[in-house]
């Protein structure tokens, strides 16, 4: 049984947790906050802050883990641009602190890394693409990727943005926000002209556990097959609830905490079809995960829009209230193979 250590307790933490625990591995997270999300739910935890070395150097060496997972936040990009310091220390010298701790084991570690790392300019980006990041937050996780890369055994996970029902979160993804008030029939505002790559949580975690066992170093992308703006995503959603479109509306993405996110956070990979361990995981299309995702769950309890007012022209940057029951993610594993999509 392999031991890996987690570094980080949020939602793709906790799913690749989930997933590796399920494939026989022996899993502890390790994160400043305790665990506290159904994902997380029955995994050991240990507290840790990355930007401690001597803490990280002491949960290494408790754990004596044979591979690393580095998913640790902040991913809040709008406070990661406000304090660009606090963002480098955590990722940047974060990173630093894991790879010195690992110095001398034979560990694989795996980093989860972002598609910010790009300016925007193109439609989208591969991994032999030239790096220019657009904000704080892709900076910080290009300096990580930098101290990961320099180590012997390891390999960057970059992803698109990441969604998929997350009610308990503290920050929940554009899907769950733009859903839980769409399915209430309450509006939202969304950034104009902004264009992704979405890639479903399950993805995200059957690639880095199958990544994590595998010879692999330097780059591979994950993104979804499905280029699309938030505009169009929001008002698919609406489309799958059965409510008007025109609960959706565009504002200026300037005007929204979306301002220093790049125009396209698009990725591609150049790399993935030619990985054996890839082969049969295929990312899933977020219209038809979409579908299966609102089908598992249905309407969604009544939403007080009065309490969200405030939020509403940034989807995604605060918690909903009035949410009904979590879909674990074997209800999403369900859904997903109701579509035909493979699963290891």
């Amino acid at each position: 049984m392999t031991r890996v250590l987690v570094f980080g307790s949020g939602y793709i933490a906790g799913h690749v947790g989930t997933r590796l625990t399920r494939l026989g591995h022996g899993v502890v997270l390790g994160s400043r906050r305790r665990p506290g999300t159904p994902e997380t739910r029955g995994l050991r935890w240990l507290p840790v802050d990355v930007a401690d070395p001597g803490q990280v150097r002491t949960v290494v060496d408790a754990v004596r883990p044979d591979a690393v997972v580095a998913a640790h936040g902040p991913s809040d990009i709008t406070w990661c641009e406000a304090d660009p310091a606090g963002a480098a220390g955590v990722h940047a010298a974060g990173a630093r602190h894991v790879v010195a701790a690992l110095a001398g084991r034979t560990a694989r570690a795996v980093l989860i890394s972002t598609d910010n790392v790009f300016p925007g300019n193109a439609d989208s980006c591969t991994e032999s693409d030239p790096t220019a990041p657009a904000n704080a937050y892709g900076r910080a996780k290009l300096a990580a990727e930098a101290a990961y890369l320099a180590g012997t055994d390891a390999l960057v996970l970059r992803v698109s943005l990441v969604y998929g029902w997350d009610r308990t979160g503290l920050r929940p993804n554009f899907f769950t926000t733009c859903a839980e008030r769409l399915g209430a029939g309450a509006p939202v505002a969304v950034p104009d002209g902004h264009w992704n790559t979405p890639v479903l949580i399950d993805d995200v975690a059957a690639w880095t556990t199958a990544l994590l066992d595998s010879p692999h170093t330097g780059v591979v992308h994950l993104g979804g097959p499905r280029r699309l703006s938030r505009v169009q995503w929001a008002r698919h959603i609406a489309a799958g609830y059965g409510v008007d479109p025109a609960l959706v509306t565009a504002v200026p993405q300037g005007d929204t905490a979306y301002a220093c996110r790049p125009r396209n956070a698009c990725l591609r990979s150049e790399r993935a079809a030619h990985l054996p361990e890839l082969r049969g995981l295929a990312p899933i299309d977020v219209f038809a995960a979409d579908t299966a995702l609102i089908g598992a769950v249905g309407t969604p309890a009544t939403l007080d829009t009065s309490t969200v007012a405030d939020t509403s022209a940034v989807p995604g940057t605060s918690a909903v209230p009035g949410t009904s029951a979590v879909l674990d993610a074997s209800a999403i594993l369900d859904a997903s193979a109701i579509l035909g999509r493979d699963q290891p």
